[in-house]
């Protein structure tokens, strides 16, 4: 395989991933599909169930599903006029890695900054101590 083979491949697959991740954080970061989704895990629901309970119009329901959907965050079927939703096949696995790689470097950000203000906080005690003498 030639190496522009390689890297065209490897970059269709850097697409896909960013892509997946796009449509993942694209959905969560509406309320109403957070919502959906906290009651899609007690139990599956009906598009109109689901209207009903957040206060919106069966249309603006079916688009926030849709976009859940095609996150892979829910799924649903239809069985005669009822479409039903339940939690989808996606468990958020590489979200919560790359989500947890850069918690650990803010982590480690703010231990430093502890440190400096610690220390701060001794220099200016030494100060302190220095002008009552």
């Amino acid at each position: 395989m030639r190496q522009r083979d390689r890297l065209r491949i490897l970059n269709h697959m850097v697409q896909r991933f960013q892509a997946h991740f796009d449509a993942s954080f694209a959905a969560l970061a509406d309320a109403t599909r957070r919502g959906v989704l906290d009651q899609l895990a007690r139990g599956d629901a009906s598009i109109t169930d689901l209207a009903d309970r957040f206060g919106m119009t069966l249309t603006g329901m079916k688009k926030h599903v849709g976009v859940l959907e095609s996150a892979g965050l829910v799924s649903t079927e239809k069985i005669g006029r009822v479409r039903t939703c339940r939690i989808g096949p996606c468990r958020l696995e590489e979200e919560m890695a790359w989500i947890a790689r850069y918690r650990q470097r803010w982590d480690a950000r703010f231990e430093a900054l502890d440190g400096v203000i610690d220390e701060l906080k001794r220099q200016e005690k030494a100060r302190g101590r220095t002008k009552r003498t």
